[in-house]
This record gives structure tokens, C-alpha cells and sequence, in this order.
């Protein structure tokens, strides 16, 4: 028979990540969202080798709107996999357990990831037009 005076487990909507779970995480699902880019650079450069009619179609895909969006995305993962595992690799050595330490290494990491992307597209658009 189950006991029902004891106390059932937290729910999302009463529980609060820990804000090193939700970078741990988003760690984790921006590795997969790497691959999926992956698949979609090996796409790309598939449709350069079969021909012009195939890169055109495939760059005017890239150039959309849906296609900027998956980009800067797959962009921004790229930059926070990097922070992060740098990050991980302080911790290898030993560097940056304190809860403090953890925290701000996090925030750090966030940002560092966001100010790369930002730049890497700011480049790309000026790259953009001074070649239009």
C-alpha cells in the first residue's frame, strides 16, 4: 500500500534550477545542436561541389530569414560549447569550485558567448556589404 503522508517530489513549477544545472544543460544541448550544424555545413559544402545551380540554391537558403536564425543559433552554440569547455577544463585542474568561483565563471561564460557572436556577425555583415 502507498503511504501518502510523504512529500511528493518537486515539479518544475516549484523547483529552481541551480544556475550551473541550467548551463549544464544548455552545455548539453548545444553539443547536439552542434552536430545537427555540422550536418548542415556538410550540406552546404555537398551542394558547392555538385554545381552553381545547387550552392545557389543552398546559399539563398542560408540567406533567409530561417536560415540567419539557424545560423546565429548555431553560431552563438558554437561560442558557449567553446566557453563552457574551457570552463570545464579550469575545472579539470582543480580551478573554480567555489559556489562564487562557479557563478561568475557561468555569467562569464554567457557573456563571453554572446559578445563572440555578436561580433562574428557584425564582421560577417560588414564582410557582406562591402562585397553587395
Amino acid at each position: 500500500m502507498a503511504r501518502h503522508d510523504r512529500p511528493l517530489s518537486p515539479h518544475l513549477q516549484v523547483y529552481r534550477l541551480p544556475f550551473n544545472a541550467i548551463l549544464s544543460i544548455t552545455h548539453r544541448i548545444t553539443g547536439v545542436g552542434l552536430g545537427f550544424g555540422a550536418l548542415i555545413l556538410v550540406a552546404w559544402l555537398a551542394a558547392a561541389a555538385a554545381g552553381p545551380e545547387w550552392f545557389a540554391t543552398a546559399s539563398s537558403m542560408m540567406g533567409s530569414i530561417v536560415g540567419r536564425i539557424v545560423l546565429f543559433g548555431f553560431v552563438w552554440a558554437l561560442f558557449y560549447h567553446l566557453a563552457n569547455g574551457i570552463r570545464h577544463l579550469f575545472w579539470d585542474a582543480g580551478f573554480g569550485f567555489e559556489l562564487k568561483d562557479a557563478r561568475s565563471s557561468g555569467l562569464m561564460v554567457v557573456a563571453v558567448s554572446l559578445v563572440l557572436t555578436a561580433v562574428a556577425f557584425a564582421i560577417g555583415c560588414i564582410r557582406a556589404g562591402a562585397i553587395s
